[in-house]
């Protein structure tokens, strides 16, 4: 997870800490109701229609899990703190969803395979992203996509992977990528924002 306000790293952080507060943030909480129709028309367009198992990693309070369970996707969610973790077992209490503490970049899923991976602001800050994503796209299954949510956010010091670098690490990994841009869009955000905002849906060969 990441703080993309102010490019806070998640090895920084104490995310334990800061789940009281997390969901206050417009896109973490999801609350205003516009915010939220704008993210759950993104999860329409990105996920596949027909419900199926979703991997939520870097997860944390489970907002967009709950958007996909919501379509009746079977949602596993994965984060690295316990107090985010217990805040979406909360949240999806009653829904087809399952909650467990692990790393994003190496989750405690076993053998499980998933249609989606869904993954919001957490890559750019993993030390080897082409590593993590060719970890991920292994636990697809055939035809799956993943959903990679990313930016570069900060004028003076920016931090994040550009829309550019991500593609070109997917290319050889899937078997088609398209992106789309996100910054333009303030619903999302809870207001107008400058910085680099985007998502890649990629899908796996069939």
């Amino acid at each position: 997870m990441t703080n993309h306000r102010d490019g806070t790293t998640s090895a920084r952080v104490d995310w334990d800490a800061r789940a009281e507060t997390f969901d206050e943030e417009p896109d973490h909480g999801l609350r205003d109701p516009d915010v939220r129709a704008a993210w759950a028309d993104r999860l329409r367009d990105w996920l596949p229609d027909r419900p199926g198992d979703l991997l939520d990693l870097g997860c944390g309070t489970g907002s967009l899990s709950l958007l996909a369970a919501e379509r009746r996707h079977r949602v596993t969610g994965v984060d690295l703190s316990p107090a985010m973790i217990d805040r979406a077992r909360a949240k999806l209490a009653g829904r087809d969803a399952v909650f467990l503490v692990g790393d994003a970049a190496a989750p405690p899923v076993g053998e499980e395979r998933f249609d989606t991976v869904l993954v919001r602001h957490v890559l750019w800050a993993l030390p080897d992203p082409g590593r993590a994503l060719r970890h991920w796209r292994d636990l697809l299954r055939p035809g799956g996509r993943l959903v990679l949510v990313e930016g570069v956010w900060g004028t003076v010091s920016p931090v994040g992977i550009p829309a550019d670098r991500l593609t070109a690490l997917l290319t050889p990994l899937t078997a088609h990528t398209r992106v789309e841009r996100l910054s333009d869009d303030p619903r999302l955000w809870g207001g107008a924002v400058a910085d680099e905002r985007y998502a890649v849906v990629a899908t796996v060969p069939s």
